[in-house]
């Protein structure tokens, strides 16, 4: 074992990524999550990297497209207003097919809202986010450990499939401090980028290396969208990550949920284990791509009388909760806006109000 630091999610988030290998940071403050930025401008100089505070989040946006297309790893973060703001630059790296690896510590919305935390960014994070047939690769950790973990693998993901790789929290764990141990960068063999604009001495041709997301002619653009298509038909293949907690066949009751609201459900379990009654979890840890067959699964293999999803949002990963188990199985939510987080008792009780149904 190496040694543990108690450190604040965002700090500690921000030190995994430059110890990943992150060498240019672009973004701009907005809370929760300006201790990210704050702690790249700090440290990043000191250790061969470049931080530039953007004057806005769309021009962040188009200097990570700069500077990706370069081949060094890049990276910004922002919450959940400034990440509408990046849309149209992400979609420009993912039609350029260009890495980044972007992270959104989530808090109450609509509009600017308020700096609690919150999951409403969901739908906007899984459902392409931007204009075009197009996908992130989303990561929810759990704990300040799991984001920092979850950090060497978006960074090694966007190296690997050459798109943009989103860690989704929210404002709770960018502030909560926990224990972490770092590991160092394994890169796991991933391939020369031979795409990048490194002038052409370093190219292996002698050619020039042109970076564009416009192709006027249908063919051309079609002819990309199936290759970055069939791109994401790998990642699906390959990189679906979740944990089962307490599963088994003869459960009561089955939960989702996801990021730190999943932590209060195992609470819940606990609690309805005392009182006899029989529940597990189905946290997903990449939301897109969605763990859509573990939920068919167990639809079919359990005697639970239901699903119930636990979310800080309106009811947002429901909908990819209920498309997965495809009828087989009733489907509730129970969930808090707006920066409310949900109360163990408020969700124990209306579990219990569901099995006398």
């Amino acid at each position: 074992m190496g040694k543990k630091i108690l450190m604040k999610g965002n700090e500690a988030v921000a030190e995994a990524a430059i110890r990943a290998g992150c060498k240019y940071f672009f973004g701009y403050p907005i809370t929760p999550q300006n201790e990210i930025p704050e702690y790249m401008s700090r440290e990043l100089p000191k250790r061969g990297g470049v931080y530039l505070q953007a004057e806005a989040e769309f021009a962040a946006a188009n200097m990570l497209y700069g500077a990706a297309g370069s081949g060094v790893r890049v990276m910004t973060s922002s919450s959940s207003p400034g990440i509408s703001l990046m849309a149209e630059g992400i979609s420009y790296m993912i039609g350029a097919q260009l890495p980044c690896v972007i992270v959104n510590m989530v808090r109450g919305g609509p509009g600017l809202g308020n700096i609690a935390p919150a999951q409403s960014d969901y739908m906007q994070a899984v459902k392409g986010m931007c204009h075009g047939d197009v996908h992130l690769i989303v990561l929810a950790p759990s704990s300040v450990q799991e984001a920092v973990d979850l950090m060497y693998d978006a960074f090694d993901m966007a190296d690997l499939y050459r798109n943009p790789v989103l860690l989704l929290g929210d404002g709770m764990i960018g502030q909560m401090m926990e224990p972490v141990e770092f590991k160092e960068s394994t890169n796991k063999n991933l391939p020369p980028k031979t795409w990048a604009t490194t002038g052409t001495r370093n190219s292996p041709d002698g050619k020039r290396r042109i970076i564009n997301s416009l192709s006027i002619e249908p063919e051309d653009l079609e002819n990309l969208n199936i290759e970055i298509q069939k791109k994401y038909k790998t990642i699906v293949e390959k990189e679906i990550r979740y944990e089962e907690y307490k599963m088994s066949k003869d459960l009561d009751i089955i939960f989702a949920s996801y990021g730190t609201t999943s932590r209060i459900v195992k609470y819940v379990i606990k609690k309805l284990e005392e009182e006899g009654i029989k529940a597990g979890l189905i946290r997903p840890i990449t939301l897109w791509p969605f763990p859509e067959k573990i939920f068919e699964n167990w639809a079919e293999n359990s005697k639970a009388k239901f699903f119930l999803t636990v979310e800080m949002s309106a009811g947002q990963m429901i909908e990819d909760v209920k498309l997965s188990i495809n009828g087989k199985k009733p489907v509730y939510f129970y969930g808090r806006t707006g920066g409310m987080v949900p109360e163990p008792k408020e969700i124990i009780d209306y579990a219990k109000s569901l099995l006398k149904k």
